[in-house]
């Protein structure tokens, strides 16, 4: 065997197993990612359909680790293994995907162009921005419109479910929005963001090998 045909051998070879060990990664991180999902709470003064999770972690060390397409990725197997066990047509799930996922891609995508402490805070900061955004937009169009006329509830019923649990400012469509939507996704961002930072730099080492 040649010299030149040695290299491609040790090429191939190295690329193989560069993707077997993606491929072990994001299955693992998958698997933490579906269990932190199903792991699911309340959180005060948010009505009970809305539920808080630490599932974006994972998906998170996936994006800043191996790129935002990957963080995406698991945040697509997450929400697929959640659907047999759907309780919204699977609009809760494409939901989750798509504000979730944008979260992750955002904060992922900012990442890598400089993967330094500061950069990793300011793509989070973004990523909290963006999934913001997405929440409202997603709640405003779909998820809020899925509840009222599919599932039979009337706004009067969703504004009954805030107030039950001691918020009081919902009394619309813009004022659910406001008060309930956009504080939930901005303080799911931050705790996320919290720990991320924290263990990120502890698991940094392994997600590189």
């Amino acid at each position: 065997m040649s010299e030149q045909e040695l290299k491609k051998v040790k090429e191939t070879r190295a690329k193989a197993n560069a993707k077997t060990t993606w491929i072990t990664k994001t299955g693992i991180l998958s698997a933490f990612a579906i269990i932190l999902m199903y792991l699911e709470f309340n959180l005060p003064l948010m009505p009970v359909f809305l539920k808080f999770d630490f599932a974006e972690i994972p998906a998170l060390l996936g994006a800043f680790a191996m790129g935002p397409w990957t963080g995406v990725l698991i945040e697509f197997i997450k929400n697929l293994s959640h659907l047999p066990f759907s309780h919204t047509g699977f609009t809760g799930e494409l939901s989750n995907f798509i504000i979730c996922g944008s979260f992750v891609f955002a904060a992922g995508l900012v990442y890598q162009k400089k993967k330094t402490k500061k950069r990793a805070a300011l793509s989070l900061v973004i990523g909290t921005i963006v999934m913001t955004i997405f929440g409202v937009v997603m709640n405003y169009f779909v998820n809020i419109p899925f509840y009222t006329n599919v599932m039979g509830l009337d706004m009067n019923a969703i504004i009954s479910m805030t107030s039950a649990v001691g918020n009081s400012l919902v009394t619309d469509m813009r004022t659910l929005l406001l008060f309930v939507f956009v504080p939930f996704n901005i303080f799911k961002g931050i705790v996320i963001s919290l720990i991320v930072m924290v263990v990120y730099k502890k698991l940094s080492p392994i997600l590189h090998k």
